[in-house]
């Protein structure tokens, strides 16, 4: 005997419809990804096999020492889309390699995402000493935010060595994620008034909040005065 399918109310139906439409968007995008993923070597194929192999063999070293191989790959499709000369991409990929390596050396065991932003740091003028700092942290803090904004900083004009007091400042004051990014904003618009990238850092640093400092006890001077009486 068959069942007899009930007749669907226009509350189910739109309920119907808003779930096919979901999978639907979900589907394309898983679509969207794989077809991404797949155009990606078809965009390197279009190099001299020579170079190709090269750039093969650089993210190769860099997946077997466990680096941020994706950083690489990055570089040279980059260097694809804008039709730059095969020996400028290799060179690129080089260089990152080396930056990461020390970028690890210097700071230990951290994601790759904050490995490629120190390695952007390096790249940008920052010099390995200067990222020991951030080598001991609190448990669960992460310097990617402190990284992105201190290269950008640098990219944007800023001296190198105010760029690396500045935010090396701030990290051992414990500032958070929010601080960096409004310190960002704000430097950012001052540069944008025409006022100088240095000058600007400087200004916005005075104004931005750290860690209040711990509380002191009395001078040693008093503490021996208060145990005598």
């Amino acid at each position: 005997m068959r069942s007899r399918r009930l007749p669907m109310t226009p509350l189910v139906v739109r309920r119907a419809a808003a779930m096919t439409l979901r999978a639907a968007v979900l589907a394309l995008c898983a679509a969207t990804t794989l077809r991404a993923q797949d155009t990606e070597p078809d965009r390197l194929a279009k190099l001299d096999p020579n170079c190709r192999l090269t750039i093969q063999i650089l993210i190769d070293s860099a997946e077997a020492a466990g680096l941020p191989a994706r950083a690489l790959r990055s570089i040279a499709l980059e260097g694809v889309s804008k039709k730059a000369d095969c020996k400028a991409i290799i060179s690129a990929d080089r260089q990152e390699l080396a930056l990461l390596r020390i970028a690890r050396s210097t700071l230990g065991g951290v994601d790759a995402e904050e490995l490629t932003a120190a390695a952007a740091v390096l790249r940008a003028g920052a010099k390995p000493p200067q990222l020991e700092k951030f080598r001991v942290r609190q448990k669960g803090r992460s310097d990617l935010q402190a990284f992105t904004i201190w290269a950008d900083l640098i990219w944007r004009g800023v001296p190198s060595e105010d760029a690396s007091s500045a935010i090396t400042k701030l990290w051992e004051d414990g500032a958070d994620d929010a601080t960096f990014v409004s310190l960002w904003n704000n430097v950012q618009s001052d540069i944008l008034r025409g006022l100088n990238p240095g000058t600007a850092l400087q200004n916005r640093i005075r104004e931005t909040p750290g860690r209040p400092p711990a509380s002191k006890g009395p001078p040693e001077g008093q503490q021996e005065n208060e145990r005598s009486e």
